[in-house]
């Protein structure tokens, strides 16, 4: 599969992204699984882990202003 940014290789990876779930909180998700371009920082990120992150951060009570949780399938 080419990057549609550069044209590049995108191979599977697992990487840290935050996401804010609120305005004042934000998670970081480890080891998350995405398709990373090899020639610029484009990602990807599947259905079926876009599907388990949402089930992720809807367990997150939000109270903290930064929490880090690792991702699992």
């Amino acid at each position: 599969m080419k990057c549609t940014v550069c044209g590049g290789e995108l191979k599977t990876a697992a990487t840290g992204l935050p996401f804010k779930i609120s305005d004042t909180s934000i998670v970081i998700l480890k080891g998350l699984p995405v398709v990373q371009c090899s020639g610029c920082p484009e990602y990807l990120i599947e259905d079926e882990v876009l599907r388990r992150v949402d089930e992720i951060l809807a367990k997150v009570e939000g109270r903290t202003e930064l929490e880090i949780v690792r991702y699992a399938a």
